[in-house]
């Protein structure tokens, strides 16, 4: 299985991959300071201020921006094979499809979810420190806040991985379209905002485990459909 995740990693483009890495660390980690300076200045309803236990509620959904990264992902080990044929080859190796499959959605999840914790933890450092300079954060983080923050990083980063994995098996596996993949990543990113617009009283939470969900039925299916579906 390790050797599978690797030759995924040795087939991609990784300076490109890598450098779309990059790009959403450095955006993301100053994404929450830019919201309190910029975006949410003026607003007389903003509470993201008022602590660090506030601001928690904007960092989270901020990364959610991953979800991009993951369609992108789900672009190059799918739907690029697939265009270029080279999933053929990838399915003449000595193992079968479907596990094939599982180790590509496998491949995706674990990439997604390190970026994610990394970003977790950039975004963090960058708006502590940049909040003792510009003081945009009122109070200082308590305990509570570092372990509060421990824990969703870990189990938010494990919600972004799986959902990520959302529009495998219809636009990935099945239609193979990049930019309905790209599209439903971006409306799924949105969910936090349009959950706030309309007022839902679903506790966000529970959002985060339905799409957790949806992303693993997603894999399912993509693993149980992969022989119906063909090559080309």
């Amino acid at each position: 299985m390790i050797k599978l995740l690797e030759l995924e990693w040795r087939k991609l483009e990784r300076g490109k991959v890598i450098g779309e890495m990059i790009i959403y660390w450095l955006i993301i980690m100053f994404l929450p300071t830019f919201f309190l300076t910029v975006v949410f200045a003026d607003e007389p309803m903003n509470t993201f201020s008022q602590s660090y236990s506030n601001a928690l509620g904007l960092m989270i959904p901020i990364q959610m921006g991953f979800l991009l990264f993951g369609a992108s992902l789900i672009n190059h080990v799918f739907i690029e094979e697939y265009k270029n044929k080279t999933i053929t080859l990838s399915f003449g190796y000595p193992i079968s499809r479907k596990k094939l499959v599982m180790v590509k959605a496998m491949f995706i999840a674990i990439v997604v979810f390190f970026c994610s914790l990394v970003s977790f933890v950039l975004s963090g450092i960058a708006t502590y420190v940049l909040d003792q300079m510009l003081d945009v954060i009122n109070g200082e983080p308590t305990l509570a806040d570092f372990m509060s923050y421990a824990i969703r990083t870990v189990t938010h980063s494990v919600v972004i991985a799986l959902a990520s994995l959302i529009p495998l098996f219809l636009f990935g596996v099945w239609k193979r379209e990049v930019i309905p993949t790209v599209l439903c990543a971006i409306v799924l990113n949105q969910l936090p905002t349009i959950h706030n617009m309309l007022n839902l009283t679903m506790n966000l939470e529970i959002v985060y485990v339905i799409i957790s969900l949806m992303g693993m039925l997603s894999v399912y299916l993509s693993v149980k459909m992969v022989n119906r579906l063909g090559d080309l």
